[in-house]
């Protein structure tokens, strides 16, 4: 993986004895906590993003062990918009479209002429190793979806795909959990992909100076087996695409994340489905970012 090479800048936002900051992370056991030119401590993502973008200093601050602190969601809950692109990669639309789970609109065509957009709610981000919620009871068809993040840094409308890119952040990792039977029963996504929990995050966000979002290896495992390999090079609409279409006529601002869709191989398209159950594991590795992992409780 060409980009754990680089220097890369991850960022995340941690709890310690019930107060909230930003650090920057060596990947390992150690974070830096990230102060302003003048001692103050940056206390959210969002606050260092606007920092940033003021021309602020930011500097290290002292170093804390990672066994001391609490990872949350880069951006927690609230957080800033989730927006999220449904069919981006050629291979996931055709199995889904195959599945006999699309409903809708959206099933008359299986790959898209253009982005799908559609939102997940708040209360749906989680951090690296919390617990996706079952939904025992409420959901027989609980799935998975590996999908690079972009956050965006310099908000705005009327984004052209030429000048996209110095619109964003960074990037992080995200499981768009979704709820099958629901998708398909209410003819509409934001239902069964809006679950409390159905947003893992993190764990950290990589900023767009030192990673390349528009080429990067992803894969996704379920209990120890890959089911989801890829590269976002592959999107049918890249990331310049997704930014103008979504800023034409809706204001971007800095923290608005972007989903940015998932690849083959999410459960519902094997024969028989291989949905999710209690005690399953999955873990998403994006190059240069890391990896998220949660288990279903």
């Amino acid at each position: 993986m060409q980009n754990e090479r680089r220097s890369a800048m991850k960022l995340v936002t941690y709890e310690r004895e019930e107060q909230v900051g930003v650090a920057r992370w060596d990947g390992q056991r150690t974070f830096h906590r990230l102060l302003l030119a003048d001692g103050e401590p940056v206390y959210s993502m969002l606050g260092l993003i606007q920092a940033r973008l003021a021309g602020m200093t930011v500097v290290d601050g002292d170093m804390i062990d990672r066994g001391n602190v609490r990872l949350l969601a880069p951006i927690p809950r609230p957080a800033r918009n989730i927006f999220c692109v449904g069919k981006n990669y050629r291979a996931h639309a055709e199995e889904f479209s195959r599945s006999g789970y699309e409903s809708g609109q959206q099933a008359q065509d299986a790959v898209p002429a253009a982005p799908i957009f559609f939102t997940k709610a708040p209360e749906t981000v989680i951090a690296d190793g919390e617990a996706i919620w079952a939904a025992e009871g409420v959901t027989e068809a609980l799935d998975y979806e590996a999908e690079l993040a972009v956050i965006i840094g310099r908000g705005g409308r009327g984004i052209m795909k030429a000048d996209a890119m110095d619109h964003v952040f960074g990037y992080t990792i995200v499981n768009d959990v979704t709820a099958r039977d629901w998708q398909k029963r209410h003819q509409q996504w934001f239902l069964g992909k809006s679950f409390d929990t159905f947003a893992p995050m993190g764990p950290a966000i990589v900023t767009a100076d030192t990673i390349d979002g528009r080429n990067l290896e992803l894969r996704c495992l379920v209990n120890g087996e890959v089911r989801q390999k890829a590269n976002t090079r592959d999107l049918i609409f890249d990331i310049p695409i997704l930014i103008e279409t979504l800023s034409a006529g809706i204001t971007l601002y800095p923290g608005d994340i972007i989903a940015t869709g998932t690849p083959e191989g999410v459960g519902v398209g094997f024969k028989p489905p291989k949905f999710l159950g209690k005690g399953d594991v999955v873990r998403i590795e994006i190059e240069g970012i890391g990896a998220l992992e949660n288990s279903v409780g």
